[in-house]
C-alpha cells in the first residue's frame, strides 16, 4: 500500500557503511483528500539536492539530475495544485521548503510560508494533498521495501516496518508472541496477520479474557463434558481445543484469574488439555499468541500473574506504538479502514478541513477511534463528500484554524540564486569558511559574501574549523 510511486523510479539501497543511528530524512505523502484510497508513499532523500512537487495527471515520481543537482520530481493529481507548486532544497544538511509562486500557496504546519526550514514532523499542505517531512535517526534494520509481509502489517513508521519483518521471520516457528501497547492499537490485527504468515491448518481462535465472567473462563477455555455441572446438557469442546493446529489469541491476558493462570500453564506445559468433568486430557497443537495494555512484569511484582506462566509465555515481544506516534501511517489506516467499511465509504472524498484534523487529532483510543470516527463520517456524508462536522465531536474539538497567511522568511530563490548559493557553498567549503579567501575567488568585495550568506540562510561557523 505503501512506497515510492512511480515506474521510473528505481530502488536504492543505502552504503552498509551508514551507521544506524545516523538521521535520515524523508517526505511522506500522507494523504490526497479527492483519492483517499491512493493511500501514502515514503521517499527517502539520502541522494536528493533538490526536490520539485506539482500537478500531474497520476501519481508519479522520477528520480534524475539537473546542473549537476540530484532531483525528486514529484507529481499528484491534485486539481488545486500548480503545475510547480513547491521546491525542497537541501543546504548545509538542512531541508527548506519553498514556494513556487503557487496559486494556492502552501502550508507549513497552521500557516502559509514563502520559504520555511524543515524540522521533523513538520506537516506539509500543498493544494489539498498532506505531507509530513521526517528527519530523525533510522532504525538498525532500515528498510527501503515497504512491501508488507501480510495484510495488517503495512507501516511507514521505520522502526516499526524492522518489527513487523521480525514477527514475519517468527511466523511459522513455535514461538509465542506477546503483544502490548495501548488499547485500540490493533494488537489482534497484527496477531492475524501472523496466523496468515504461520502455514498454520487450524483456525484462528480470538478470547478477550477480560470479557470472559470469571465463573466461565474454565468452561470456555477448556470446555465440559455433559453432566459435569447443571445446565451442561451436551459435551462442548472448549476455546482451546477448538484452535488446534492453529492459533490461540489470548487478548488481555493479564485479567487472566490466578486459578485459571494455572490450569493453562499445565496446557502449554503438557499440550494437553482436560475439559470440566472430564478424566482423561486432550492432546492439543496450538501456537500460543497474547496480548495486553498492561505491564506483566509489574502484575507478577504484585502476585497477580504468576512468574511461571509469565515466563512460559515470554518467547517475543512487541509492543505496539500509540497512533499518536505513527502520524505517517495514518493514511495508509485510512485507506484500508475505508475500503473495509463498504462501497460508501470507499468513494467519499474529504474536504481539506476534514483531511487536515485526522493528522492533528491525538487519537487517544487509537486505531480503534479512528475507525469508529470514520465509520459515523461516512454514514453522514452528503453528497460524497466528508466534511469536518460529519466527525465525532471529540474529534473536531482538535481541529485547527484554517491555515493563515504569515511573513515569509524570504522571497524564493531563483534559478539563477540557487546556483550561486551552491557555488558559494563549495567555496566556503574549500576555503573552511575564509570569507576573504572565498571573495578572491569570486572576485567579489567580501561585504557581497556576507549578504549573500544572509540571503542563503548560510551560517559561516558550519564551515569553520574549531581551534584547538
Amino acid at each position: 500500500m505503501g512506497g515510492e510511486a512511480g515506474a521510473t523510479l528505481s530502488k536504492e539501497r543505502l552504503p552498509a557503511e551508514r551507521r544506524p543511528t545516523e538521521p535520515r530524512a524523508a517526505l511522506i505523502l500522507l494523504f490526497e483528500p479527492e483519492r483517499p484510497l491512493a493511500g501514502s508513499a515514503r521517499f527517502w532523500l539520502d541522494r536528493v539536492d533538490r526536490v520539485v512537487i506539482g500537478r500531474g495527471a497520476e501519481r508519479a515520481a522520477e528520480r534524475g539530475t539537473d546542473a549537476g543537482a540530484r532531483t525528486l520530481e514529484l507529481r499528484v493529481p491534485d486539481p488545486r495544485m500548480s503545475a510547480t507548486h513547491a521546491r525542497l532544497v537541501k543546504a548545509l544538511g538542512r531541508w527548506i521548503i519553498v514556494d513556487a509562486d503557487s496559486h494556492n500557496g502552501t502550508v507549513v504546519n497552521d500557516s502559509f510560508a514563502t520559504r520555511h526550514t524543515l524540522a521533523d514532523g513538520d506537516l506539509l499542505e500543498l493544494g489539498d494533498t498532506l505531507f509530513l517531512f521526517r528527519h530523525r535517526p533510522a532504525a538498525a534494520d532500515s528498510r527501503d521495501d515497504l512491501r508488507a509481509p501480510a495484510p495488517g502489517l503495512e507501516t511507514l513508521v521505520d522502526g516499526l516496518a524492522a518489527e513487523y519483518a521480525t514477527l514475519a521471520d517468527l511466523a511459522t516457528a513455535p514461538v509465542s508472541i506477546v503483544l502490548g501497547g495501548e488499547t485500540g492499537t490493533g494488537k489482534e490485527v497484527v496477531a492475524r496477520a501472523v496466523h496468515a504468515l504461520s502455514k498454520r491448518t487450524g483456525p484462528f481462535i480470538a478470547v478477550n479474557c477480560g470479557a470472559l465472567p470469571a465463573t466461565l473462563i474454565e468452561t470456555e477455555l477448556f470446555g465440559y463434558r455433559k453432566g459435569a455441572f447443571s445446565g451442561a446438557a451436551e459435551d462442548r469442546p472448549g476455546l482451546i481445543r477448538a484452535a488446534d493446529r492453529g492459533t490461540l489469541f489470548l487478548d488481555e491476558i493479564g485479567d487472566l484469574p490466578l486459578a485459571s493462570q494455572a490450569a493453562f500453564l499445565r496446557v502449554l506445559q503438557e499440550r494437553e488439555v482436560t475439559a470440566v468433568g472430564a478424566t482423561r486430557p486432550v492432546a492439543v497443537d496450538i501456537r500460543l499468541m497474547a496480548a495486553t495494555h498492561r505491564d506483566l512484569d509489574v502484575l507478577v511484582a504484585e502476585g497477580r500473574f504468576r512468574a511461571d506462566l509469565r515466563a512460559r509465555i515470554a518467547g517475543h515481544e512487541l509492543t505496539l506504538p500509540p497512533l499518536r506516534e505513527r502520524v505517517e501511517d495514518i493514511g495508509l489506516l485510512t485507506a484500508a479502514l475505508l475500503a473495509r467499511l463498504g462501497p460508501r465509504a470507499a468513494r467519499v472524498r474529504f474536504a481539506s478541513d476534514a483531511a487536515r484534523v485526522l493528522f492533528t487529532h491525538h487519537w487517544p483510543l487509537n486505531v480503534r477511534e479512528l475507525e469508529k470516527a470514520l465509520g459515523s463520517a461516512t454514514a453522514l456524508a452528503k453528497d460524497g463528500v466528508l466534511r469536518l462536522g460529519d466527525l465525532p465531536d471529540a474529534v473536531q474539538e482538535r481541529a485547527r484554524p484554517a491555515p493563515q497567511p504569515v511573513a515569509s522568511e524570504a522571497a524564493p530563490l531563483s534559478p539563477d540564486e540557487l546556483a550561486r548559493r551552491d557555488e558559494l557553498i563549495a567555496l566556503l567549503r574549500e576555503h573552511a569558511g575564509n570569507v576573504s579567501a572565498v571573495a578572491r575567488a569570486l572576485g567579489k568585495a567580501r561585504m557581497q559574501i556576507h549578504r549573500w550568506c544572509h540571503r542563503f540562510a548560510i551560517d559561516l561557523d558550519d564551515f569553520r574549523t574549531p581551534q584547538e
